[in-house]
Formats: structure tokens, C-alpha cells, sequence
């Protein structure tokens, strides 16, 4: 909006794996400037699938997340900001206390976001860094879920369906061994199956599909060899069912503490990639020629954009 005022805004996305900030100004020609976007794996989805809470070990490493996030807001006075929640705090009973966390560390009220909305602004942001054929599906791979969203022409959201399948909750039901025996991974890769089939979505009649989150930037990042994370070098890269399949053999078969000393693996994510990448592989298994482009841009950028537009 030329001639209009600057404005800043912070959007944080807390996933059952990973919690994001974006602070973005707009300034007064239209024009955004990213002032920072930070990435810390905090698992707050460890145990949920199992005890229905939140482990007293998650909620601390949230809490150092919150506490270093409202340093970074603060120094760039942000005129409104927004923190999403998404699948792990659908599912817990002490839901309460973390949004007493946000409260007091961050002084953000929670936005516990039902699946529609997630799919909404992650359709937002990936629509904003990538142009891709219609109909296309973009998928999320979480922690705790996977958000299945069919786009038409003119960004029409066609069909959108969160499931319960994410990173964390499948490796915590199905893959205890580290690395998994077969007939772990088998009865994971079957439950995801049926789980995609079920889903109501038309993979033959797809164009494209765009992935966002961890699971993909993490396979992109290992495709690309790259020995130091470059978001830049990572968004739109493609995936063949070829990529996909030989990352995903090394991982499963491999313990998570070796994988996690590969470059740009967290230790935290290297205990889930398998998981992950399982469903990511069901998924290239289903739509055109098995080929993914993985999007940068996703919810976090969603969220943001959300806020320019009040």
C-alpha cells in the first residue's frame, strides 16, 4: 500500500515439533522486509500420543524457546503479533498450563487453530513463494499431523483434511527400535497408507504437489548436500521418488544418533526423520510421476501475511 505507514508484525508457529518465528515489516511503499525468522525444536509433542499431556521435559524446552522469541519481538516492536498452535495443543489435557507459559514469557494469548484454518494459511504461504500447477497438493508434514489441502485455479482451496499422522506421533506408535525393524517400519508404512487413502483426495488427477516443514526441507537439504542449512537453496527444490526413497532407506536403517550428525540434522529431528519421511514417501508413492517441490514458504509465512491484511 504506497503512501501508507509502516508495520511490523510477529508470527509464531508452535507445531508438535518445531517452534517458528517470523517478524516482517511492510513498509510504507508495500514492500516486506523480513527481520527474522528463527527455527528451535522443542518435541512439545513428546508422549502426547501415549499420556494425552504435555511431558514436563517439553514444556521446559518450550519455555526457553518462548522466553529467546520474546527477546527478539520486543527489539523489533512489533505492532501485533500471533501465536499459533496447531496439533499437539488440540490434543492435550494440560493445554492450560502451556498457554500459562505463552502468557507470562511472551504476553501472547494462544491460538489453539482447528485443521481448516491451519490448512488455510499454509495454503497462504506456500501460494506466496511458489507457482505451481493447478489442481496441486500441498501437504504439511507435522509432528503430530499431516494437513492434505487440494488448490485449484485462482488459489481455490478445493479440499482440505488434517490427519492424525505426523513425525512424532507415528515414530512414538510404530518405530520404538532405533534403528526400526522391519515389521515396525511395515506396519507404519500400512497405517499411513490407509490413512491417505481414506482421505478423500484424487491423487490421479493432481498436477503437482508442493510439501512445506521439516520432513521435506530436511530431504531437500541432504539432496542438495548442503553442509550448512540455506533456506534460499532449498525452496522449490524437486524430489523424485528416487531422492525420496534413498534418503529414507539411510535413515531407517541407520540409529538416530548417526543421523543426527549428518549436517543440517537436528538431533531432535534425526529421532523422527524416518517417521516423517515415511509419509512423505506414501504420499510421492500417490501423486504424478512421485515427484515433490518443497516450499519455504509455508504457515509461519501465512500467519504473517494473516496479520498485514487486519
Amino acid at each position: 500500500m504506497p503512501g501508507g505507514r509502516m508495520t511490523t508484525v510477529a508470527a509464531v508457529d508452535c507445531g508438535t515439533n518445531s517452534i517458528r518465528l517470523l517478524v516482517v515489516r511492510r513498509e510504507a511503499d508495500g514492500a516486506l522486509t523480513e527481520l527474522a525468522r528463527e527455527t528451535r525444536l522443542a518435541r512439545l509433542g513428546q508422549g502426547v500420543d501415549a499420556t494425552g499431556e504435555f511431558h514436563p521435559d517439553a514444556l521446559e524446552r518450550a519455555n526457553r524457546i518462548f522466553e529467546e522469541y520474546a527477546a527478539i519481538i520486543a527489539s523489533h516492536g512489533a505492532d501485533r503479533q500471533r501465536f499459533v498452535a496447531t496439533s499437539a495443543a488440540r490434543d492435550v489435557s494440560n493445554r492450560a498450563v502451556f498457554e500459562a507459559n505463552v502468557r507470562e514469557r511472551m504476553g501472547i494469548e494462544v491460538d489453539v487453530i482447528p485443521g481448516a484454518e491451519e490448512a488455510y494459511l499454509s495454503t497462504l504461504g506456500v501460494l506466496s513463494g511458489v507457482d505451481a500447477p493447478t489442481p496441486c497438493l500441498v501437504f504439511d508434514i507435522g509432528g503430530g499431523s499431516t494437513e492434505l489441502i487440494v488448490v485449484g485455479e485462482g488459489a481455490e482451496i478445493v479440499s482440505a483434511i488434517s490427519l492424525d499422522i505426523g513425525a512424532v506421533r507415528m515414530n512414538e506408535r510404530f518405530l520404538p527400535g532405533d534403528p526400526p525393524a522391519d515389521h515396525e517400519v511395515a506396519a507404519a508404512r500400512a497405517y499411513i497408507g490407509e490413512q491417505l487413502d481414506g482421505a478423500g483426495v484424487d491423487f490421479a488427477t493432481l498436477a503437482s504437489a508442493v510439501g512445506v516443514a521439516g520432513t521435506v526441507t530436511s530431504f531437500a537439504a541432504a539432496e542438495l548436500g548442503l553442509q550448512t542449512y540455506v533456506r534460499q537453496a532449498v525452496h522449490e527444490t524437486t524430489l523424485t521418488r528416487e531422492d525420496i526413497t534413498r534418503h529414507l532407506t539411510r535413515w531407517l536403517t541407520q540409529p538416530a544418533f548417526v543421523t543426527a550428525e549428518e549436517p543440517c540434522m537436528h538431533p531432535l529431528r534425526a529421532a523422527v526423520i524416518g517417521a516423517g519421511g515415511l509419509i512423505l514417501d506414501e504420499i510421492s508413492l500417490r501423486v504424478p510421476d512421485g515427484t515433490v517441490v518443497v516450499s519455504e514458504t509455508d504457515i509461519l509465512d501465512g500467519i504473517a501475511l494473516g496479520l498485514l491484511e487486519r
